[in-house]
């Protein structure tokens, strides 16, 4: 009888069984690495993905321009003395709303009443004094038709006589003067408005040329918004708008504009852009403009910021997404896809319209160009994509 073997505890008991495993493992490992490389692996073919796109065709729309703006009311009135005197009334609050006629302050000024007294009585005296002129004319006068004293004594009580009566006017015209001064003391409000600061309290002296005003009527039942335009700006508003004659007419072809408040809400009433100021600030380089509301409720206040949106109507025009877009060194591009579902970069030229929008493209695209919805960094010229096309209605419903 033959020995029996015997094995190593630490290696199999049958050495090929190992061999064909490995074998397996190695061969199984190869086919997985060609399946990779078949399926766009690392170093198989790139893959393909997708990308949502537009197929660009003129369209109708509204876009809106939106311009800072500082709000004036329809006049603000400085309120000055006249006179020199102790503020001694102050018949209004700060923030008031008043009315045209309403007290608002009372100028103690006791010289312009000893002004009235001194005017009335300098009148009496002067009435006094015609009174007496007129009897010396009526006594001289039968003496003179008499012959009994000489014509001279007449014309010298008449000259006189005149004398008096022009004292006597001169007596009046003081004592208009007089209340004239004492009327100045009392101050009312020359429009319907709202007042200003306060700066000075009980007691404080004023004068005519006290460097404060004793406070500000500020009337806006009308409002003032004040923007500015770029030359650039001003030239297409000139060139869209030829064939007006005037610069007023084409003004007045403009739309109405609205006004955004501060909270972000719409102003109710719309306005009109009345003028263009002729000279361009050289330090800005834009011209300041103006824009109407009516302000009925006092809503708004003179000095209060907003934003004036001018709608721009495009009766035909390219319009890109503005998220489909990406600016490179003051230039704007898109991915434009072609017949062989290529992507291609292209530079555009576009209009000004307030961000966050879409932009209307004057140069670079054409009717029929697919463009990708998407931007991104990491598309290149040449890449290849697989178009998935968006319809017009969905990408423009936000200009509906």
């Amino acid at each position: 009888m033959m020995p029996s073997k015997k094995y190593h505890p630490l290696f199999p008991k049958n050495l090929t069984l190992l061999f064909t495993a490995v074998s397996l493992a190695t061969i199984f490992a190869s086919c997985g690495d060609s399946k990779k490389q078949e399926a766009g692996g690392p170093g198989g073919a790139e893959e393909v993905l997708d990308y949502k796109v537009l197929t660009l065709q003129a369209r109708p729309a509204t876009l809106n321009v939106d311009y800072p703006a500082s709000i004036q009311g329809q006049q603000n009135i400085e309120i000055r003395p006249k006179v020199d005197g102790y503020v001694e009334t102050i018949f209004v609050d700060e923030g008031a709303v008043v009315t045209k006629g309403q007290l608002l302050f009372k100028i103690n000024a006791p010289q312009y009443e000893q002004d009235v007294r001194t005017a009335e009585a300098g009148i009496k005296t002067a009435e006094a004094d015609l009174s007496m002129a007129k009897m010396q004319v009526n006594k001289v006068k039968p003496l003179v038709e008499k012959d009994i004293i000489s014509h001279y004594e007449l014309e010298s009580a008449e000259y006189t006589q005149q004398s008096k009566a022009a004292a006597l006017a001169q007596a009046k015209a003081s004592l208009v003067n007089a209340r004239v001064n004492l009327g100045y003391t009392t101050i009312t409000s020359p429009v319907n408005g709202v007042i200003g600061s306060l700066p000075y309290k009980l007691g404080s002296l004023v004068t005519g040329t006290t460097t404060d005003p004793l406070t500000t009527v500020y009337n806006t039942s009308n409002i003032y918004a004040y923007f500015a335009l770029n030359e650039k700006q001003l030239l297409d508003f000139s060139r869209d708008s030829a064939g007006t004659t005037s610069f007023k007419s084409k003004l007045s072809k403009l739309p109405n504009v609205s006004l955004i408040l501060p909270d972000g809400t719409t102003y109710e009433h719309t306005g009109r852009v009345e003028t263009v100021n002729g000279l361009i600030n050289t330090a800005t380089g834009a011209a300041n403009v103006r824009a109407d509301f009516i302000n009925p409720r006092g809503l708004i206040r003179s000095g209060s910021s907003a934003t004036v949106r001018i709608p721009n109507t495009i009766k035909s025009g390219l319009l890109v997404p503005e998220s489909a877009t990406y600016e490179l060194q003051d230039k704007r591009f898109v991915y434009v896809v072609d017949a062989q579902n290529k992507i291609k970069n292209v530079a555009i030229k576009v209009m000004d319209n307030t961000a966050g929008q879409f932009y209307v493209v004057t140069d670079g695209l054409h009717a029929g160009d697919k463009i990708v919805l998407e931007s991104s960094n990491n598309l290149r010229d040449g890449t290849t994509i697989k178009p998935t096309e968006v319809s017009a209605s969905s990408v423009y419903s936000a200009l509906k």
